[in-house]
């Protein structure tokens, strides 16, 4: 019986999924990039006096 109860609440959880409509977009979100709005949020290009700044502090 409770095999049975879980398949249902799957099932029935499963019709609200969303399915992903970016999955090329997967792998960044994986790898920890950012994105507002639904855009791509760009990190910063690391300057070698901010790594100098960081590594003193």
């Amino acid at each position: 019986a409770g095999l049975a109860m879980a398949f249902k609440l799957i099932e029935s959880a499963q019709a609200r999924w969303r399915a992903v409509n970016a999955p090329h977009l997967v792998a960044l979100v994986r790898a920890g990039a950012t994105f507002l709005g639904g855009k791509l949020v760009e990190r910063p290009e690391e300057t070698p006096a901010t790594e100098e700044t960081t590594a003193a502090a």
